[in-house]
């Protein structure tokens, strides 16, 4: 099914984030609003699990964050959360729990669900990755077109103008993405989704699918 809807892309039950996805029908639709819901959320967070350890920073006790990690905030880490040597956090980033933030990883204005892993030389800008969402080694979102232009979401039939010139990705629950794929800016990828690896991915991506290249999309069986 191809769909860009919130409620065909995420449980929102895998989020302490539920309430900055109520009132839309998009996830892109929450990207200008993630800051500021750090920031009004982080100091209403449960001090017992909760440390905030910067300006704007709050990090879950229970999370383990390597000395080499860089962190600014606005940034809410979530529990069991593990920060590996040399990530890069810039700031406008809700990472949930039980999620991997790897070597050389950087995020900048995204929101990973619970349980999701970014392990390994990952770019995530202006995205949103769902519930057990998985990137590969390399793999990374574009999230300026090269003409610097609105992103526009092209799907089979319609095309939504985003109004937005900093836009990467969609991914829905349990997407598999392949180590060195690119997802293009404007890319939503529905649930349940497999992408090989080296595949440059772009528009909308049916959820239960297997992305070979994006001229051979096969329905999972």
């Amino acid at each position: 099914m191809e769909s860009v809807y919130i409620a065909d892309l995420y449980d929102l039950t895998q989020t302490m984030a539920a309430e900055l996805f109520e009132g839309k029908d998009f996830p892109w639709e929450v990207l200008p609003d993630i800051g500021d819901w750090i920031m009004q959320k982080g100091p209403t967070l449960d001090t017992e699990i909760y440390e905030q350890q910067g300006q704007g920073i709050w990090i879950a006790r229970t999370a383990s964050i390597a000395s080499t990690a860089s962190i600014t905030g606005p940034v809410i880490i979530g529990e069991y959360t593990e920060v590996r040597p040399g990530a890069f956090i810039r700031g406008k980033v809700l990472v949930g729990s039980y999620c991997v933030v790897g070597n050389s990883t950087e995020l900048k204005n995204v929101v990973l669900f619970n349980n999701v892993q970014v392990p390994h030389y990952n770019y995530v800008g202006d995205s949103i990755l769902g519930y057990k969402s998985h990137m590969g080694a390399g793999s990374i979102t574009s999230n300026v077109k090269s003409d610097k232009k609105p992103v526009i979401v092209k799907g089979s039939k319609e095309r939504w103008e985003t109004g937005f010139k900093k836009f990467g990705a969609m991914l829905g629950d349990h997407v598999e993405v392949g180590c060195g794929s690119v997802l293009n800016p404007g890319t939503v990828v529905g649930r349940n989704t497999n992408i090989y690896p080296l595949t440059s991915v772009r528009g909308v991506i049916p959820s239960d699918s297997i992305v070979k290249t994006m001229e051979n999309i096969v329905d999972k069986e």
